[in-house]
């Protein structure tokens, strides 16, 4: 299983609209997920507007060419791309900071 954990940074003018999408995501954003193998998926978001996000998969590239591979994510990526700082258009999936994992307690 892959832990991985990324940052994106969200508008700070835009924080509690975005709030309010990630409180009603849409269920068939929701199902691309899991059937594409996203689990224990959470987002984490400070007052300045940097996100967290976590999710663990067996594989994440997989787990992101699935996602690619599905019209609803092309259209919630497309709705959310306004929340975020992105240097060069990229979309939220793809514009994210990986980081490496350096200690983890099991």
């Amino acid at each position: 299983m892959e832990r991985v954990c990324f940052l994106l940074r969200v508008r700070p003018d835009r924080l509690d609209e975005y709030r309010e999408r990630h409180a009603a995501v849409w269920p068939d954003m929701l199902d691309a997920l899991r059937e594409t193998g996203w689990r224990n998926y959470s987002l984490f978001l400070r007052d300045d507007g940097l996100l967290v996000g976590y999710l663990e998969t067996d594989d994440f590239e997989a787990a992101q060419r699935g996602m690619e591979d599905t019209d609803v994510n092309a259209r919630w990526q497309g709705s959310m791309a306004e929340f975020f700082e992105l240097p060069g258009g990229e979309r939220p999936d793809t514009g994210f900071t990986r980081l490496d994992e350096v200690f983890h307690l099991a």
